[in-house]
């Protein structure tokens, strides 16, 4: 998962082919960093706020009802549904858009590239969820199998870039391609397991929006309106069928166009004779504020970069920021809060459901990673990325017991208007703790500074 999140440069022939991948991870990893700071702290005001003297207002808030529509069709929803099924769909479609980008050409692009995250990342769904049911077999908790499954790529990248030097590069690119497999298995989950009865009819017209989609994308429409209009009708008519509203994101963002309007080598042609044209429109300095040529020149050299950008690439990268930085932060707000009767705390930590998703966490994410990266490559089937061991695997394996956001997504499907989904909720942030702090020391004690260089 390595998104283009910073303008891709035009490299001069002989560069070395590694910047190219190099440069855009680290802006992508910064990002990320960057973020799971910002949703930490939108956790921590929602735990404040909902056991402080306003806890009720917390409460009144997040139910409060926004009206979308007119004519006679309106959706009357709390803000807690806007938040959870309508902001998270553009997160899971920003999270569609990496998925299809990596295995064009990406982390996923070629089987023995994508072999290793794969196997790792089952692993690291199948024994958390195993360790879950093992201790949840029937009642309501039974439910929340999934919950122990999920991995906040943020908050586990944000930890890894704490240490600097000591986590190598090519363990991060790791991290993130199995984050990309473990958000692919969520979302199948969600659809086939938390979704109530299927209405036909509006699964029918999601299947035709599309098919029109995906042949907009075949005649070479680019721009962006017809995507943004025949998106929110998937998501509507997703939402209307019974699926997860969410689901439509990752379904859209199939249809995003991947391919550019025309090559880099025709693009350093076209751009060289504008530039060409633009040094011999008229004297330099400020020329271009009075120089209609000059002005038509870098209009054309304009549109030429957004032609030469995949549409994918380009949305990729508008959106991201604003996933990291507003949506995420907004959805920890949103369902982070959860009342905490200290008296009872060691209680809920050790009821059925809270010590499932610890124990799943925890010690499911470390056992079914390390022993699926360990199988693929002992099988054969995959090689160590260069600069990294078993030993940074397994610390890396650590921190991706961070569940957080993603976990926090599933417990509230799970567990919607149940009692049983406040413990739940802390065994999340419990657990997320946990692996944060065992996956650094793990890290910091078992890596060498310099490691990552």
């Amino acid at each position: 998962m390595k998104p283009d999140f910073v303008p891709r440069p035009l490299f001069r022939r002989g560069e070395v082919l590694g910047e190219l991948i190099i440069r855009p991870f680290n802006s992508f990893a910064s990002l990320e960093a960057s973020g799971g700071i910002v949703i930490l702290l939108a956790a921590v005001v929602a735990l404040v706020w909902a056991n402080s003297s306003l806890s009720e207002s917390y409460e009144h808030f997040w139910h409060a009802h926004l009206l979308v529509g007119k004519n006679g069709f309106v959706l009357d929803k709390p803000l807690h549904f806007w938040v959870n099924d309508g902001l998270m769909a553009i997160f899971f479609f920003v999270v569609g858009l990496e998925i299809k980008r990596e295995i064009l050409v990406g982390e996923l692009s070629t089987f023995r590239q994508a072999a290793l995250p794969m196997s790792a990342a089952i692993g690291g769904m199948l024994v958390p969820a195993l360790i879950y049911f093992a201790l949840n077999p029937e009642g309501p908790s039974a439910k929340g199998w999934a919950i122990p499954m999920a991995t906040d790529i943020a908050f586990t990248i944000g930890a890894a870039k704490l240490l600097g030097a000591r986590v190598p590069r090519s363990l991060l690119i790791f991290l993130t391609a199995l984050a990309i497999v473990d958000d692919l298995g969520a979302v199948l989950v969600i659809a086939i397991f938390y979704t109530s009865d299927i209405a036909v009819n509006h699964l029918l017209v999601t299947g035709v929006s599309l098919l029109v989609l995906a042949g907009i994308n075949i005649l070479g429409f680019r721009r962006p309106f017809p995507y943004i209009v025949l998106g929110c009708l998937v998501w509507l008519t997703v939402f209307l069928s019974g699926l997860h509203a969410t689901v439509a994101g990752i379904l859209v963002a199939m249809t995003i166009p991947a391919r550019s309007r025309f090559d880099t080598d025709t693009f350093l042609r076209r751009a060289q004779r504008i530039l060409d044209e633009f040094d011999c429109a008229g004297t330099c300095s400020y020329s271009v504020y009075t120089n209609e040529d000059h002005q038509a020149a870098v209009r054309t050299l304009e549109s030429m970069c957004r032609s030469v950008e995949p549409p994918l690439h380009r949305i990729e990268y508008f959106l991201h920021p604003w996933v990291v930085f507003g949506i995420m932060p907004l959805f920890a707000l949103a369902n982070a809060g959860v009342a905490m009767n200290l008296g009872d705390i060691g209680a809920t930590l050790t009821s059925p459901t809270s010590l499932g998703i610890i124990l799943g966490l925890v010690v499911g994410k470390q056992i079914g990673i390390t022993a699926g990266a360990w199988i693929a490559v002992k099988s054969r089937l995959a090689l160590l990325p260069e600069g990294i061991g078993f030993k940074h695997i397994y610390g890396g394996s650590a921190l991706c017991g961070i569940g957080f956001t993603m976990s926090l997504f599933i417990a509230n499907l799970a567990f919607a208007g149940e009692p049983i989904l406040d413990p739940a909720k802390i065994g999340i942030l419990a657990a997320s703790l946990i692996s944060g702090v065992v996956g650094l020391l793990v890290l910091h004690l078992g890596t060498r500074k310099g490691d990552g260089k």
